[in-house]
């Protein structure tokens, strides 16, 4: 597939567990694509909720585009997602019987379109954050030692 990634939530992988993932298009107008392929974008505190079956992105910063005229955009306007009614009704569910939340993941550009990555994650406790942390620190003196000649 070609995929080209503009920007990816660190902050969600740090601050939720992911379970399942699904890839949407976003409702954009013609002055925040340009702002997206310059990668002014930002998903820092953005979260998805559904509503009257239509999934939107709340908090999304496009910075509007240098170039753009009285016709410019919004920078944290509310945007439509694009997903199948089965793949709404799905992750609805979740949402309401499972206490699942609906986050962003990654933006990218797929044969011009720009697409969003959302993910159905859970927040997870203090502890299970440093237990993450501490497995990567584990992970990265093994490559390390790994790497070193002897």
């Amino acid at each position: 597939m070609d995929k080209k990634v503009i920007t990816t939530n660190r902050k969600a992988f740090h601050d939720f567990t992911i379970f399942e993932k699904y890839i949407a298009g976003i409702v954009l107008t013609g002055t925040e694509i340009k702002s997206i392929r310059k990668n002014a974008i930002n998903l820092k505190d953005s979260f998805c909720k559904i509503e009257d079956n239509e999934i939107f992105l709340y908090n999304c910063h496009i910075s509007p585009y240098e170039q753009g005229n009285r016709f410019n955009h919004q920078a944290e306007r509310t945007r439509k997602l694009l997903l199948n009614k089965k793949e709404i009704l799905k992750i609805s569910n979740k949402i309401k019987k499972d206490g699942y939340t609906v986050v962003p993941l990654e933006v990218f550009l797929s044969h011009g379109f720009a697409k969003v990555e959302i993910g159905l994650a859970k927040g997870k406790k203090i502890h299970d954050k440093r237990d993450d942390i501490a497995k990567k620190d584990q992970k990265r003196e093994m490559d390390r030692a790994s790497k070193m000649k002897y």
